[in-house]
């Protein structure tokens, strides 16, 4: 799924590019957000191997085993900080003075968003061809060298820290 509008990636705490979630018929979340890979076609990038998930996504197919129980799933949910929330927030009004041909004020706002959360990829990959920049040339890897330096934080190590 492409979420241009990043409504989805705001109302399930999406901070990463990829980003698995489970969600059940009643629409539950089952298995919370993880950056998972449905091949090892990248793993000498991100250094995950994809059997293990793919491995859980045959047994809940399969057989309904869910990898985490239903309380250790809200434990591991990741809630925004007051900044990420601002940081959404401003990725919202610069997408908006964007789409209005206010590049100049869109910019402030983009910036200023990735200030807020920096380790939010859907803002700050995200917004990277909406800004012209490209987002599988130096303007990522830029960021990348930023991320691998801060120890990669993901969604588990940014859940233990809170």
């Amino acid at each position: 799924m492409v979420d241009t509008e990043h409504v989805v990636a705001d109302l399930y705490g999406m901070i990463n590019v990829p980003t698995v979630v489970w969600i059940d018929e009643a629409g539950r979340i089952v298995r919370p957000n993880s950056a998972d890979f449905g091949s090892d076609l990248f793993k000498a990038f991100h250094g995950k191997e994809s059997a293990p998930f793919l491995a859980a996504v045959r047994a809940w197919v399969r057989e309904g085993r869910l990898p985490f129980a239903e309380d250790e799933v809200r434990a591991r949910v990741l809630r925004p900080t007051p900044a990420e929330q601002a940081a959404r927030a401003e990725f919202a009004l610069a997408w908006w003075l964007h789409r209005r041909g206010d590049a100049e004020a869109a910019e402030r706002h983009f910036r200023r968003a990735g200030e807020l959360s920096p380790h939010d990829w859907t803002i700050r990959r995200g917004s990277m061809p909406i800004r012209g920049l490209n987002p599988m040339g130096e303007p990522f890897f830029a960021l990348y060298r930023e991320w691998e330096a801060a120890g990669k934080p993901d969604y588990e190590s940014l859940a233990r820290g809170r």
